[in-house]
C-alpha cells in the first residue's frame, strides 16, 4: 500500500473536469500537506473552494473502506463537526469536501487556553451525531493487521508478541465493562483538528466507525502527546465529572491504540513508497505500548477500569 501519486497535470485536469463542483474556470490547484494515504488538493473555482481527497484502489491492507468513509463523512457533517461532503467519485478515486479556512493544530496547540475543553466538546458533538455505517474495534483491527504482517513476512517490532497477553487482558476488561458505542473518528491526530476561531472541526474519516468513545479520547492523548494533566482535563471535560474509572479506560485505550496502530506502521514500512520513516513511526508507538504494559501502574489501571462509579 502506498499513497497515490499525484496525477500528471493533464490527467488531473481531466479528472477534475468530470466533477461538476470542480469544473469551473478559472481554477487553481494547490497540494495540501499531511496525509499518508491520500493526496489532498485544494481546488479553488468561481463557485467555491474545495478539497479533493485523491486515493488509490489498494487500501485493503490497511482496512480502509472508502464507501464507509463517504457515508461517515456525511454523518459527521450532519453532526456539525465535519466538512460538508460535495461529491464522491470512486470511479475517479476521489472524495470532494468543502474547504475549511482555519488553523490546523499541531501537538503544541493543546496547551492553549481552553483548547482541551473545545476538543472535548467537538468529540461530544461527533459522538452524539448520526450513527456511522460501520463499527471500528482496534482489537479486531490489530488481529487483521497481524495476519497481514505474518502472511507477508513483514518485520514486527522486536518483542511485539511478548505483550499479547497484556493486550488481551485489556480487551477483556474493556469488553466486560463496556459502554455503548458511538460514532468516532478513531484517528484524531493533531492535524485532523481545524480551528476557524468559531468552531473546531474534525476531519478525515478513513478509519471512522462506531466505537467506545474512550478509544477516541485515548487515541488523542497518545497521538497528540498530551501530558497527565491534559489527559485528566480532557476526560473530565468530556464526561463532565472526575472519574477514576473513565480515566483508567481512556489510558487503557491509549495503550490499545499504540499497540494496534504500530502494526499499521509495520505494514506501511514494508509497502509504502512515500518518503516517510514508517519504521520509526511504528517503533515509537510500540515503545509507548511496551512501556505502558510494563509499568507498575498497569494492573491498577485494569482494576480501576472495572470499577462502578
Amino acid at each position: 500500500m502506498s499513497r497515490p501519486e499525484t496525477p500528471d497535470r493533464q490527467e488531473l485536469e481531466r479528472r477534475l473536469d468530470d466533477v461538476p463542483a470542480l469544473s469551473g474556470s478559472p481554477r487553481t490547484i494547490e497540494q495540501l500537506s499531511g496525509g499518508l494515504t491520500n493526496v489532498n488538493l485544494k481546488v479553488s473555482t468561481p463557485s467555491g473552494v474545495f478539497v479533493a481527497r485523491c486515493f488509490g484502489g489498494d487500501e485493503g491492507l490497511l482496512g480502509i473502506d472508502r464507501e464507509a468513509e463517504h457515508h461517515n463523512s456525511r454523518a459527521a457533517a450532519e453532526a456539525g463537526v465535519g466538512a460538508p461532503v460535495v461529491d464522491f467519485r470512486p470511479d475517479l478515486g476521489m472524495l470532494v469536501i468543502g474547504y475549511i479556512d482555519g488553523a490546523t493544530y499541531d501537538n503544541s496547540s493543546f496547551a492553549g487556553d481552553g483548547v482541551i475543553a473545545r476538543v472535548a466538546d467537538a468529540c461530544r458533538r461527533l459522538h452524539a451525531g448520526p450513527r456511522f455505517v460501520n463499527d471500528f474495534d482496534m482489537f479486531a483491527r490489530q488481529r487483521g493487521y497481524l495476519r497481514v504482517v505474518r502472511a507477508r513476512g513483514f518485520a514486527l517490532p522486536d518483542g511485539y508478541e511478548r505483550y499479547d497477553g497484556d493486550f488481551q487482558q485489556v480487551r477483556r476488561v474493556l469488553e466486560d465493562h463496556a459502554d455503548p458505542s458511538m460514532p468516532c473518528n478513531n484517528d484524531l491526530l493533531a492535524g485532523n483538528f481545524v480551528d476557524d476561531d468559531d468552531r473546531l472541526w474534525l476531519i478525515d474519516y478513513e478509519y471512522s466507525g462506531n466505537n467506545d468513545p474512550c478509544f477516541e479520547l485515548g487515541n488523542i492523548t497518545t497521538e497528540c502527546e498530551l501530558d497527565d494533566d491534559q489527559t485528566e482535563g480532557l476526560v473530565t471535560a468530556y464526561f463532565g465529572r472526575r472519574s477514576r474509572r473513565d480515566l483508567a479506560r481512556v489510558r487503557l485505550q491509549a495503550l490499545t491504540a499504540q499497540y494496534g496502530w504500530s502494526l499499521w506502521g509495520a505494514i506501511q514500512a514494508a509497502t509504502s513508497s512515500l518518503d516517510f520513516d514508517f519504521a520509526q513511526w511504528c517503533a515509537e508507538r510500540f515503545d509507548k505500548a511496551a512501556a505502558g504494559f510494563s509499568s507498575p501502574g498497569f494492573r491498577l489501571l485494569l482494576e480501576e477500569a472495572s470499577r462502578e462509579d
